[in-house]
């Protein structure tokens, strides 16, 4: 037996985020490409790598839009959840690309370390204070108007233009420092502290979007609690086999075996079923099987599945 509820307030956040993220693409990638063309003209390892930063926010937002659309598509018969864990991989694939990123501005760093190029400040200094302004006006559209707290992907996105933001800060920083006293090295030196940015919010955005695909139990949610929950309430004698996942950001999945008593009707175990399908509900668990069993069927008390996997057998598809 399986219990579906869908959040009717999903749809209009849905297509919020989508038109928050288009506005912000547009905005970033516009000033990503003058933020490049300035790092090169100047001559400005920080601006390159502010501009690297702002082609991982364009990327990011590109991503995150094109997963909203995906998400969009019908489920079928060849994909019975449709295409909502494209936003997850999706949000890995952007993790990825920001470490590499990171990775390569720490290795021009370094060369620029040892022998530090001329930088035409003033034009660095004009661009970089532009870059930060672009980067608040942007943040605060997303937070004013985007679910940044929950979608994952609205998230990653979100922490981009932050940490963008703080890269412009390195790079005006750097130029002063380098019109008043002439040092040289705060350019590379922006750079890093900007690359050691980039390379958090990859970890972060990679860390989580791998726990999702990996099925792991969502954050917010304790399996225990839950199961304790679940007995709570009046006619629940066992809970065992449970299983939480995430389908996608704010999509949790639960399936169960619950043990009631074997003399109850069958509208009797259904009113049962709305109970707990309604006090999962409230604990944001929307996508929900459950598996009724009677006290004398013979089942294992153990929380968690135990099924082993039998080993992958590379014939197996040959001999059936």
């Amino acid at each position: 037996m399986s219990g579906h509820h869908h959040d009717h307030g999903h749809n209009h956040e849905h297509s919020n985020n989508k038109k928050i993220l288009l506005i912000s693409f547009v905005i970033i990638t516009a000033y990503m490409v003058i933020e490049a063309v300035g790092g090169f003209i100047t001559n400005s390892l920080a601006l390159l790598s502010d501009a690297g930063h702002m082609l991982s926010d364009s990327l990011a937002l590109a991503i995150a839009l094109l997963a909203f659309k995906f998400g969009e598509k019908a489920v079928s018969t060849g994909k019975t959840y449709g295409y909502r864990r494209f936003e997850i991989l999706a949000a890995t694939l952007n993790g990825l690309t920001l470490i590499g990123i990171a990775l390569y501005i720490f290795y021009e760093a370094i060369e620029r370390f040892a022998n530090p190029p001329e930088v035409a400040t003033v034009g660095m200094l004009i661009i970089s204070t532009i870059g930060l302004l672009v980067n608040i006006l942007v943040a605060w559209i997303m937070m004013r108007g985007g679910d940044t707290e929950h979608n994952l992907n609205m998230r990653g996105a979100f922490l981009h233009v932050i940490s963008d933001m703080l890269g412009s800060v390195g790079a005006i920083a750097a130029a002063l420092l380098m019109m008043f006293f002439g040092w040289g090295w705060a350019d590379p030196l922006a750079s890093v502290i900007v690359a050691v940015l980039v390379l958090r919010s990859g970890y972060m955005v990679s860390k989580s979007s791998l726990h999702v695909l990996m099925e792991g139990t969502p954050r917010n949610v304790k399996v225990e609690d839950i199961a304790q929950a679940i007995l709570k309430i009046v006619g629940v004698k066992g809970v065992h086999d449970l299983h939480i996942w995430s389908i996608t950001s704010n999509m949790h999945a639960l399936t169960t075996h619950i043990v009631v008593d074997g003399n109850k009707t069958v509208y009797e175990t259904e009113a049962l079923l709305h109970k707990v399908e309604h006090m999962l509900e409230h604990k944001g668990i929307h996508h929900v099987t459950l598996q009724v069993e009677s006290d004398k069927h013979k089942h294992e008390d153990n929380l968690l599945c135990n099924i082993k996997a039998s080993p992958p057998d590379a014939h197996a598809h040959h001999n059936h």
